[in-house]
């Protein structure tokens, strides 16, 4: 078992920590990580948002993930708004809970440290289903997600600039196998 501790993450402090995860998992440079920081923050002025943690026993920020309430003004929203209405999915987009990143490094994936953050993140809240969007591959992300009971609801999904497309994927709450429901 991994010795990591999952709780409640203060994001817009440990921005930084969290971000220099995500870049390992995306690849991002410099330019890219100041972009995400100041989106991080403005979605941190947002109602219902709720940030969760992974840190080891030293302290250490190994995971973290994040999400809030959807909102059809939201800028990823209005992005997923038609390719989701082409495949009749669109009302997945009210009432429903997004998660906006979800990052493990990998030294620390596989041993459920993905699943502890994501369901943390989703159990409590009052949505009674989850939408994100994950890259357009077979990857192991997917397969964490599918086997959530997440499914994909519009691919390809191309966001501005973004080099890749993008998969919406969408499930009930709670998530399949958590041993909620």
């Amino acid at each position: 078992m991994d010795d990591v501790l999952v709780g409640p993450l203060d994001l817009a402090e440990r921005v930084d920590e969290a971000l220099a995860v995500q870049a390992l998992a995306f690849g991002l440079n410099d330019e890219e990580i100041a972009v995400r920081t100041q989106i991080v923050l403005r979605h941190l002025t947002q109602p219902g948002v709720r940030a969760l943690g992974a840190t080891t026993t030293g302290g250490r920020l190994v995971g973290f993930g994040y999400g809030m309430p959807n909102d059809r003004a939201h800028w990823w929203s209005t992005v997923v708004e038609p390719y989701l209405r082409r495949t009749g999915t669109a009302d997945w987009l009210d009432d429903s809970f997004v998660v906006v990143e979800l990052h493990v490094l990998p030294a620390h994936q596989g041993k459920g440290v993905g699943r502890r953050l994501i369901t943390g993140l989703t159990a409590p809240v009052p949505q009674p289903r989850s939408i994100l969007s994950a890259l357009d591959l077979d990857s192991p992300a997917r397969r964490f997600y599918r086997g959530l009971g997440y499914t994909d609801l519009a691919h390809p999904v191309h966001f501005p600039s973004a080099p890749v497309p993008y998969t919406v994927m969408g499930a009930p709450l709670p998530l399949r196998g958590t041993g909620a429901g």
